[in-house]
């Protein structure tokens, strides 16, 4: 009997923990048009934190995003509150209808993201500055676009399994976007 209550409890937990799909958002408005609104500068503001919600970083980036013969290039420079400077790029090729497949020279392997209404869910593992080193950690951002110019992301990190951190920012289309 205790071991079926346990169980119980543990399953319920899941359930809890679990998250939608891309696809669920199938239908919301504004729709997220990948190649569009990832096309000119635009900008990002965001914080990063512990596995405990607390602010640990915060962040301002300049991002220059450019489509050529369906390849997606976006060269993030990120400027943190600690005086620290990174630059990703990523490049992004379609891989079917709604669905990408993003590199990046600090991802491991492949990103994959999927476009579903005002939607993107992009799932990588990125190479994370450790000590003298780095550490692996799998990525979940959630984008969501609630304006034509405005998107909000969320990310969920995770090392084996375990939350870590998180990151909260919103991309701003700049004027001259595109």
């Amino acid at each position: 009997m205790i071991r079926m209550v346990l169980a119980s409890v543990v399953l319920m937990a899941l359930a809890a923990c679990s998250s939608g799909r891309v696809s669920d958002y199938r239908n919301v408005q504004p729709r997220l048009e990948v190649e569009e609104f990832f096309q000119g500068r635009l900008t990002a503001h965001g914080v990063v934190k512990d596995r405990g919600g607390k602010v640990i970083r915060t962040f301002n980036a300049d991002i220059d995003a450019s489509w050529s013969e369906g390849v997606g290039t976006l060269v993030e420079d990120f400027v943190f509150d600690d005086g620290e400077t990174q630059r990703r790029i990523w490049t992004l090729r379609r891989d079917g209808k709604d669905q990408y497949i993003g590199t990046a020279g600090d991802v491991t392997g492949e990103g994959r993201l999927q476009q579903a209404g005002n939607s993107v869910f992009l799932d990588y593992v990125l190479q994370v500055p450790y000590g003298d080193g780095s550490v692996d950690v799998r990525v979940d951002d959630r984008m969501y676009l609630v304006a034509p110019d405005v998107l909000i992301n969320e990310s969920r990190m995770s090392k084996f399994g375990w939350r870590v951190g998180n990151l909260i920012l919103v991309i701003l289309r700049q004027p001259d976007g595109g």
